[in-house]
Formats: C-alpha cells, structure tokens, sequence
C-alpha cells in the first residue's frame, strides 16, 4: 500500500503543480494581452508626436527663410535716405530719387489756408434732376430704347 499511496500522493502534487502552471499561464497570458495594448497605444502617439515635431520642423525651416529674406536693421534703402547714410554701401537710384524729391520740396506758409474739401465735388451735390418717372439719384439714366407701355 506504501507504494500505491506514495504514487496517488505524486499524482495529486502533479495536479497542483498542473494547476498552479495554468493559473500562472494565464495570468502571464493576461499581462501579456494588456502590454500589447499599451505597446499598440504607444506607437500611436508616437506617430502623432513625429507629426507634430515635423509641423515644427517646416515651420521652422519658413521662419528661418523669413529671417533670411528680411532687411538688416541699419538697411534703410527704398525708404527714401541719403545713400551716405546706408553702412553697406549699396544704393538705390529709388531711394537716392526719393531722397532728392524730399531736397526739393517747397513747403506754404502758415497763413495760406487751403481747404482740401472745397475742390471736391460729389455727384450728388449737384440738384438732384428727376427722371421722367420721378426717380433721382447718382447714376440712373433712362434706357435710350426704353419704351412705356
């Protein structure tokens, strides 16, 4: 009998070794589902940070040829300045004629008083004239082949 009960208490400690296996094979297979998940979740937002970082790499490569296009702060050429005044030494005929118009220019004294508004005429100033309808008003002219019923 020693021998009949040592084999049915091998068999029963197998059996809980089985199960104790299966338990820790499936908790093992659970872990392994969820890290899939998360490994899925994961190369996701990586796909979405490597657009966003290249978002920022062509805005800063249109920044950096914005800054390159731009003039240098002492470059005053086109806005109408002596070319002595400009350190690079490259000038404009644009701004050197700017600069001689400016030269030239005669300025009014102070006790002629011009009124810019009195020159101006508007279209509808002018008495208002009626049409044959009755209608007046800035740019209604009758049809020339315009026949009443």
């Amino acid at each position: 009998m020693s021998l009949k009960s040592s084999s049915i208490e091998s068999s029963s400690d197998e059996l809980e070794d089985i199960d104790s296996l299966k338990t820790e094979l499936s908790k093992l297979t659970a872990e392994n589902d969820v890290l899939k998940n998360e490994t899925s979740e994961l190369k996701a937002e990586i796909e979405i940070l490597n657009q966003v970082v290249s978002a920022w790499n062509r805005s800063s490569r249109s920044l950096h040829k914005l800054n390159e296009s731009q003039k240098l702060a002492n470059d005053k050429s086109g806005l109408g300045f002596n070319s002595s005044e400009f350190s690079e030494g490259e000038t404009s005929t644009q701004s050197q004629q700017a600069y001689d118009k400016f030269n030239k220019m005669s300025f009014v004294k102070a006790s002629v008083i011009y009124d810019c508004f009195e020159s101006v005429k508007y279209d509808d100033q002018n008495s208002p004239k009626l049409s044959d309808n009755g209608k007046a008003g800035i740019g209604f002219s009758k049809p020339e082949s315009f026949k009443p019923n």
